[in-house]
């Protein structure tokens, strides 16, 4: 179960993040969980398609990309969401998408003043 780590960068934060959540089983477990407000792996293996071994093991891969997290239970371990790590990966996103509205932006007002100074110029005759 991973903590999370005093001076881990937010680009290790959203890379992990970000391959954990490149698998479709992976995304699909966290959607259950954040329904459910937790569950074992036992319980997440019955709406999969997929053994409880490989549950167990994406587990241990959203874990160690900081999505969850497992405490024991008796002789179960209960799975939750933690959203630090997606916080930190929607920040990312955010501040991603920021920048390229503000890029469009500018080609946009390039675009409309060439086109507003094409418009506004005299007709050129022909040869």
């Amino acid at each position: 179960m991973r903590e999370e780590r005093p001076g881990a960068g937010a680009d290790e934060v959203v890379n992990s993040v970000l391959a954990a959540l490149a698998d479709p089983t992976r995304r699909r477990l966290l959607d259950l969980l954040a329904a459910q407000r937790g569950a074992t792996a036992t319980t997440l293996a019955d709406e999969l398609p997929v053994s409880r071994q490989a549950v167990v093991k994406h587990l241990a891969v959203l874990d160690a990309a900081g999505l969850v997290c497992g405490s024991r239970v008796g002789r179960e371990v209960r799975y939750t969401v933690r959203p630090a790590a997606l916080n930190v990966t929607a920040r990312w996103m955010a501040t991603l998408a920021t920048d390229w509205d503000r890029r469009l932006a500018t080609i946009k007002r390039v675009a409309e003043a060439a086109e507003a100074a094409e418009q506004a110029a005299p007709p050129t005759p022909p040869d």
